[in-house]
C-alpha cells in the first residue's frame, strides 16, 4: 500500500468531509501545524478522537498513557528522537523479530518499510496522538543523564572553524547541564582534548589548519584519549558521507545546520552507552 496523506484517509474512514478538508488545507498554508492540529482547533474533532477513529476503521491497536512508562534503551535505540518527533512514531516493545510501534499515520507504509529496512525487524503498527507522542518522547529520550554527585558535570568538547555554529550548539548542550570546551579546528582540538580528555567530541570534518578526520586519527593513534566517542558534523548530507564517516569509526554522523533538539539527543544517546560501559 502507497504512503496516503492523512486528509484522504480521514475521508475514506468518513470522519471529516471533502468540504472540511479543503477548508481545513486553506487554513494550513498561513501555518506549520499539524492537519490533525487544524481541525482541533476548527472543533471538527480532536486529535486523540482522530487516532481512536483511525484505530477502529482499519483494525489498528489504540495505544494511550505512554508517558506512564520508561522504556528499554535497545528498543529506543531502533528509532533516534528526531525521527520520532518529526515523523510521530515512537518504539514501544520487541516481540521475537516484531517492533510494535506505536504511529500517528498508520497507514504510511512507507515509513514502516524504511524502518523495518533499518532494524531488520517486522513493523507492528498501533495508533496513538502526536501529544502522547510528543510526551513519551520528552521523558525517555530527552532525559537528564543520571551520574553520581562527583560526575555530575560531563564534559564536551566541540570542534569548529565557524562561531556561529559553535555559539549554537554551546547553547544546545549547556542548557543539558555539561561542561563545554570548544576549539576553532582540529589542531586545537587536538590539544583540547589531550589535556582535558572530555567524555565525548563533536567536530566538523571540515576545517583548516587540521580537519575533523586527520584530528580523530591523531586520536585514534592516542592511546589516552583514542577510546574518546567522537561525533561528525558535515555540510554534506547524503547518507554516502554519512557512509563514510561511520565506516571510518566516528561514533556518529549529524548533518549540518546543527538541530538543537537532534544534537542533544544524539549527545545524550552517546553518554548513556558511555556510561553503560563503565557500569
Amino acid at each position: 500500500m502507497a504512503r496516503k496523506r492523512m486528509g484522504e484517509i480521514l475521508i475514506e474512514a468518513g470522519i471529516i468531509t471533502q468540504e472540511v478538508l479543503t477548508k481545513a488545507l486553506e487554513l494550513q498554508k498561513s501555518t506549520s501545524n499539524r492537519l490533525g492540529q487544524i481541525l482541533d482547533e476548527m472543533g471538527v474533532i480532536k486529535e486523540e478522537d482522530i487516532a481512536r477513529a483511525l484505530a477502529k476503521q482499519f483494525g489498528f491497536p489504540y495505544v494511550k498513557g505512554l508517558v506512564r512508562y520508561r522504556f528499554p534503551m535497545e528498543v529506543l535505540d531502533l528509532c533516534d528522537a528526531e525521527t520520532a518527533l518529526s515523523k510521530y512514531i515512537f518504539p514501544l516493545k520487541i516481540e521475537g523479530k516484531t517492533l510494535h510501534l506505536a504511529m500517528s499515520n498508520p497507514l504510511d507504509i512507507d515509513l514502516q518499510n524504511d524502518l523495518a529496512f533499518k532494524t531488520g525487524l517486522k513493523i507492528s503498527a498501533c495508533v496513538t496522538s502526536p501529544d502522547e507522542i510528543k510526551a513519551a518522547v520528552k521523558k525517555n529520550y530527552l532525559v537528564e543523564i543520571e551520574t553520581s554527585e562527583e560526575d555530575r558535570k560531563w564534559n564536551v568538547l566541540i570542534i569548529d572553524d565557524q562561531d556561529i555554529v559553535l555559539s549554537a550548539a554551546e547553547a544546545a548542550l549547556k542548557k543539558e547541564g555539561y561542561n563545554i570546551h570548544k576549539a576553532g579546528n582540529g589542531a586545537e582540538g587536538l590539544k583540547v582534548a589531550l589535556q582535558v580528555k572530555p567524555q565525548l567530541i563533536v567536530t566538523d570534518v571540515v576545517m583548516p589548519r587540521m580537519d575533523g578526520i586527520e584530528m580523530f586519527r591523531a586520536l585514534q593513534a592516542n592511546q589516552g584519549v583514542s577510546d574518546i566517542p567522537v561525533i561528525a558534523l558535515s555540510a554534506k548530507a547524503a547518507p554516502e558521507e554519512e557512509y563514510r564517516l561511520l565506516e571510518m569509526g566516528f561514533f556518529d554522523f549529524i548533518a549540518k545546520p546543527i538541530n538543537p533538539v537532534r544534537l542533544a539527543a544524539r549527545v545524550k544517546r552517546a553518554m548513556r552507552l558511555m556510561q553503560k560501559k563503565t557500569e
